[in-house]
């Protein structure tokens, strides 16, 4: 491992005693609800497990709403908090998300006709049982044609009519920037002309690489490396039609999409857990190092605009995962749904202090009791 676990008391969180997580406790009800009726999570590479975490999800479904301080006694009891150092003696990083809305209509027409597709037919799970030989173990998804498999096409030849006719479109937005923009989220509510909102989440991809079109248009000396954020990348691209497709078309991968149902509109999308994110509390993380339903105190002195001018120092459920969310102190905080959670995620790129809270019965196997 590129990193250690160092056992820290509560007193030694920055910022522990003025944070609230009270929210989190009826999200781990959530995570009790999930591992216990449906199945518990993958297991990451740490080594905590659903089971090490069940003592704390039966406690937070009966716990009922808390105050503050009853919140962090709750975590106190159960929970052994332990400081995440690199190898590399640096800091993590943080980067942000969000569940965006996106304007559509049921049916194409001159305004609106970039749509969000549903997962084909012949897209297939890929794993070490049904490689091909010589296919890059990156791919987790594949094409099945004549009982063969080999790589889906990728996002130009989609947005180029290979799914055409295929009866696949959930609906139609006026841009393909907030087409693009969903797929890099995994997730967006759709709002209907009557006012009907919907919600589709991530379904399967193409499995190509994902590529940063900001990392592109910083190489290319478009956007400032200092002041990049979706709001400058989305600014350039207005700016240059001409260039939107080309740009676009960098990053090969292409998500699919289900329809979901908005049953708690101040709950976001069920996301890789199978649980509703809870705004503003919720983390992505890798997840063949963390297990889903782990806590994370975050703790960073230059995220200051998402807290109200203060440094950010939350406390963070693991619920999400992603491409891009690579290592053992890397996180993506899920900021809400709606233009304004678009805003604060937009330009969240941060070095933090990760802390992974390790259930007290767990704590043993880490060589501390």
């Amino acid at each position: 491992m590129d990193f250690s676990l160092q056992r820290i008391g509560f007193s030694n969180l920055p910022g522990w005693s003025d944070d609230d997580p009270g929210a989190l406790i009826e999200a781990l009800a959530r995570c009790h609800r999930q591992v216990v009726s449906v199945k518990p999570h993958k297991t990451g590479s740490l080594g905590i497990a659903s089971s090490d975490l069940l003592p704390a999800y039966k406690a937070a479904s009966g716990a009922g709403e808390m105050t503050a301080e009853q919140a962090r006694a709750f975590f106190e009891t159960h929970f052994i908090p332990f400081a995440i150092k690199l190898d590399s003696g640096g800091q993590g990083l943080v980067t942000a998300f969000y569940e965006p809305e996106v304007e559509v209509r049921a049916a194409p027409d001159a305004e609106y006709r970039f749509p969000f597709y549903r997962r084909p037919e012949d897209l297939v799970d890929i794993d070490d049982d049904n490689r091909p030989d010589g296919m890059d173990p990156y791919f987790a998804f594949g094409r099945l044609r004549d009982g063969l498999v080999d790589e889906y096409p990728d996002r130009p030849a989609i947005e180029q009519g290979y799914l055409a006719g295929k009866g696949l479109e959930i609906a139609y937005a006026r841009s393909i920037v907030d087409v693009f923009f969903a797929h890099v989220q995994g997730a967006a509510r759709l709002v209907f002309p009557d006012g009907k909102v919907t919600r589709i989440t991530y379904a399967a991809k193409t499995g190509h690489y994902f590529s940063a079109i900001g990392k592109l248009l910083i190489e290319r000396g478009k956007i400032d490396p200092k002041t990049v954020s979706m709001q400058s990348i989305r600014q350039w691209l207005a700016d240059h039609p001409d260039g939107v497709n080309e740009v676009l078309w960098h990053n090969r991968s292409f998500i699919f999409f289900r329809e979901a149902d908005v049953a708690d509109p101040e709950l976001g999308p069920i996301a890789a857990a199978k649980v509703a994110l809870e705004p503003g509390r919720s983390l992505a993380v890798d997840r063949a190092i963390h297990t889903f339903g782990v806590p994370f105190f975050i703790s960073s002195e230059t995220l200051t605009h998402i807290d109200a001018g203060k440094p950010f120092r939350k406390l963070m459920l693991a619920l999400d995962t992603g491409s891009a969310i690579v290592g053992p102190a890397r996180g993506d905080i899920f900021t809400g749904s709606g233009d304004e959670a678009g805003r604060l995620a937009g330009s969240v790129r941060n070095g933090a202090d990760f802390f992974i809270f390790i259930p007290t019965a767990a704590a043993a196997r880490y060589g501390h009791g």
